[in-house]
């Protein structure tokens, strides 16, 4: 049997085409979710060619901007190996089935299912936002987008002793906030004089909005990826009056004051144990076939209320 893959072939069109398997043990897939920030960004060939190698995923196949084998939350089963009949997360893209050296999988802790361990790869992203905010017992945190990044970011803030997490989107999210252990409010609505802002709605919209919540001398992380063209950034007005701090978060990377301890694997094992918590199946807000994923797909990166959409083999 020939391994079939997603690919991105052109601009806002994507097919099943057969795909390389690999080296290594065999899996076949269970699950794989998509990370509709960064994702949208590929579907529309929207990859600066500054960024053509640093964006490039894990056994991606093909070349920016098309055609492209993209994706990295992938949720499979071991049919030979030393995880033969476990399931195991990896950074995959989609695709049936597959080969993959042992290093590249790491399996499930008994306490999450597969169907909810395709959110590891995102949670590793909140995490790493979380560790390059300096957010800390007590404070006042605005998280700006509500996307799955941005949701489960707020979810691991929220955890941090007496800190008070607000979840801001205009998107209706307040039954979604509240089960995350946040408030919610929209846009217009937020409270400012923040200890930490976080951006996660890739809108020059949403960064202004983070800047005005930031209380003086606060940290702004930017958590987005806003792929190619240009986004303004409002530094006029109270930013430097205020003195604040804007700082990159990219998951590609460690914070330099966890380098010398931590590795990419610790790190998403980490991930994979915060995915214990049931109340983390709200962030699947739907499930498509494989075989029928190449004509949902649009719509799918399309729709606002998109979080995680999960795929079904």
């Amino acid at each position: 049997m020939t391994a079939h893959a997603l690919w991105c072939v052109a601009e806002g069109r994507a097919e099943l085409q057969p795909a390389s398997e690999g080296t290594g043990h065999a899996y076949r897939a269970l699950f794989s979710g998509i990370s509709r920030g960064t994702e949208r960004l590929v579907a529309a060939g929207r990859v600066p060619p500054s960024e053509f190698s640093r964006m490039r995923a894990p056994f991606q196949e093909g070349e920016f901007p098309f055609p492209v084998k993209y994706g990295y939350a992938m949720v499979a089963e071991g049919m030979d190996g030393p995880f033969a009949g476990r399931a195991v997360f990896s950074l995959h893209p989609h695709q049936d089935r597959f080969r993959l050296p042992e290093a590249a999988v790491l399996p499930l802790p008994d306490s999450v299912p597969p169907s909810r361990a395709v959110l590891a790869a995102n949670m590793e992203t909140a995490l790493n936002i979380l560790w390059d905010s300096g957010a800390g017992a007590g404070d006042r945190i605005a998280v700006v987008g509500a996307g799955v990044v941005g949701a489960l970011t707020g979810y691991l803030a929220a955890r941090l002793p007496g800190a008070e997490v607000a979840l801001i989107d205009p998107q209706p999210r307040g039954d979604l906030a509240r089960m995350l252990g946040c408030a919610h409010a929209l846009p217009d609505a937020a409270d400012g004089d923040c200890d930490v802002v976080i951006h996660a709605s890739a809108s020059a919209a949403g960064l202004a909005l983070a800047l005005d919540l930031a209380g003086p001398e606060a940290a702004v992380v930017e958590a987005s990826w806003h792929g190619a063209g240009e986004t303004p950034v409002a530094l006029g007005g109270a930013f430097h009056s205020r003195r604040l701090r804007l700082i990159s978060s990219q998951v590609g990377a460690l914070p330099p004051v966890r380098r010398p301890r931590w590795t990419f694997r610790r790190r998403l094992e980490k991930a994979l144990s915060l995915l214990s918590d049931p109340v983390l199946d709200a962030l699947i807000s739907g499930e498509t076939a494989f075989a029928d994923l190449p004509a949902a797909y649009p719509g799918i990166l399309a729709a606002p209320q998109t979080l995680c959409h999960r795929i079904r083999y």
